[in-house]
């Protein structure tokens, strides 16, 4: 299986270019271009229109309040149930010939200004005014620039155009329609975003453990080796550690480069087919990713099958253990990819996920502080940069169209961790990028893996400061998203400083920053696993 390690670190420099902490079905939102100003000062929110058939309860459709009017109720039970109709004429654009007093109206989206439908159908007896858009998306409905001293005392909605094709249509089948209009807050909390950190934070808590027992069980073998072999070939390198790959400043600078290039690529050829590719790609590495923690899991009790290899074309050797767990992880993502479109598919993609996060922790290390210093700071400039920044040069957020996948016609990408909004009435998800783990988890393996060659107690190590670091900057991630009514947030923007930072002023404190910082790893005496740096020690004297 050694034949795929080199592809892992592509496939991981792709998978981390995905990341941002997103809250999906962003309910206020503000826009600089339609300022606000007397009768034309509120915020755009989005409106649940619930509708009655024939005095049963029927469908549900989503608008977004308009700029000018009166505010809509949050409460659905402060909400009136009224009767629909129809404009005439459809666009409103004049006075309606129909009687409307004390019915909800629907109009046709037409040529003249907002305003002027609503002062039309308020002047006709209208309580509320349902315009129909013209395309499937929502338009946000603001004032002229020369519109003053508007008073609008109606609520305004606008509708996509499905939705009005689907309420015309009730219409003309029914004797009554009845809709009500609210717009139910958001809760500040919801819990999903509790289980989200606490996945995010074991994640990482098993991912590093993992990684420094491996470490710990190649140091003592390579230190049995070298001790057998000292007298025999006393310039013996150190034995590099099988399955390992070491991140170095060059790979990591370049890490901007490569992950900026791939999400310009996939934002510039979001769609449906590129989703599937995305698809395909995620159940390769899930697939890998399932198979090595299982295989890991399961050799503690079949010891013998997974220590009994056969060769196989392409892979190479592999233990029999292997192959039998293999086609139940090729099962298990194969189902994931056909019904990932279900209400619980979010289950399986965090599987595959967290395993896939896991594998690629414990096969590619961060060798010392500095590699992991550059590696972070680039990818706290690259978060900033592709959340907010690109605004000014694409007119929207790059990393938060990519990570839902927008104009792709699906849920979004998945290389995130995601789970339901439990008790949020817009429903939606609480998600977040592989990346916002899986980089910070660099570091905090690297921590750990020191910690415990140097025999450090877990209050004098870095591990448990860098952890309850990485918890502190994700938990005010989740604040930040709170205070900023859900929209996206880079994660990284207040977890590197967190992390990194706590690391760097440990290390400094405690005086252990310089071998940190170069080595990576505590200075013992000879003979030991790093056998090299002795010799080079000695032939310097």
């Amino acid at each position: 299986m050694d034949l795929w390690r080199p592809c892992w670190v592509v496939f991981v420099l792709g998978v981390i270019s995905l990341f941002c902490s997103v809250r999906a079905g962003d309910i206020v939102h503000e826009d600089d271009l339609a300022p606000k100003k007397p009768g034309c000062a509120n915020d755009f929110v989005l409106v649940k229109v619930q509708t009655w058939v024939n005095d049963i309860e029927d469908a549900e459709f989503v608008g977004v309040g308009a700029r000018f009017g009166t505010a809509i109720v949050s409460k659905e039970k402060n909400a009136n149930q009224r009767r629909l109709t129809l404009s005439d004429p459809r666009d409103c654009c004049s006075a309606p010939k129909n009687k409307l007093t004390g019915n909800v109206v629907m109009v046709d989206r037409g040529l003249c200004k907002f305003t002027a439908k609503a002062n039309f159908a308020e002047a006709a007896g209208a309580k509320a005014v349902l315009i129909i858009n013209n395309q499937k998306e929502l338009y946000k409905m603001v004032c002229e620039p020369n519109e003053t001293d508007l008073d609008i005392r109606i609520p305004v909605v606008m509708l996509p155009q499905d939705a009005g094709a689907s309420l015309e249509k009730m219409l003309m089948n029914s004797t009554s329609v009845s809709v009500q209009l609210y717009s139910p807050l958001r809760p500040v909390v919801d819990i999903a975003e509790v289980f989200l950190w606490l996945m995010a934070v074991g994640t990482i808590l098993c991912a590093s453990y993992w990684s420094a027992w491996g470490a710990r069980e190649a140091a003592i073998e390579q230190e049995k080796l070298l001790k057998d072999a000292a007298d025999e070939i006393p310039r013996t390198k150190a034995i590099v550690t099988s399955g390992v790959v070491d991140i170095n400043i060059t790979s990591a600078v370049l890490f901007v480069v490569i992950a900026s290039c791939f999400l310009v690529i996939l934002y510039k050829l979001m769609s449906l087919w590129f989703i599937e590719l995305l698809v395909v790609l995620f159940c390769i590495g899930g697939v890998e990713g399932l198979q090595t923690c299982l295989v890991a899991l399961l050799s503690r009790w079949f010891k013998r099958s997974g220590e009994s290899y056969i060769k196989v074309p392409v892979f190479g050797a592999v233990s029999y253990l292997t192959l039998a767990v293999s086609p139940l992880c090729i099962a298990f993502a194969v189902v994931w990819a056909v019904y990932r479109n279900v209400s619980f598919a979010w289950i399986g993609q965090d599987i595959l996920g967290i395993a896939l996060i896991i594998t690629v922790l414990q096969i590619v290390h961060v060798p010392n502080l500095k590699v992991g210093t550059v590696l972070l700071s680039c990818a706290f400039l690259y978060d900033i940069f592709w959340v907010f920044v690109s605004t000014k040069f694409f007119h929207e957020s790059v990393m938060i169209v990519v990570a839902r996948g927008d104009r792709s016609g699906e849920d979004g990408i998945p290389m995130l961790l995601k789970i339901p909004r439990m008790f949020d009435p817009w429903g939606g998800y609480s998600i977040i990028g592989f990346g916002d783990i899986l980089l910070p988890g660099l570091l905090i393996a690297f921590s750990l893996r020191y910690d415990w060659l140097a025999n450090k107690t877990l209050r004098a190590g870095y591990f448990l400061w860098a952890m309850f670091a990485y918890g502190l900057g994700l938990l005010i991630t989740y604040v930040a998203l709170n205070l900023m009514d859900g929209h996206g947030q880079p994660a990284l923007l207040y977890i590197v400083p967190f992390t990194l930072g706590t690391f760097l002023t440990l290390g400094k404190k405690r005086g252990d920053l310089k071998v940190l910082w170069s080595r990576g790893e505590p200075v013992r005496p000879c003979p030991h696993i790093q056998l090299h740096h002795c010799q080079e020690s000695n032939e310097e004297k």
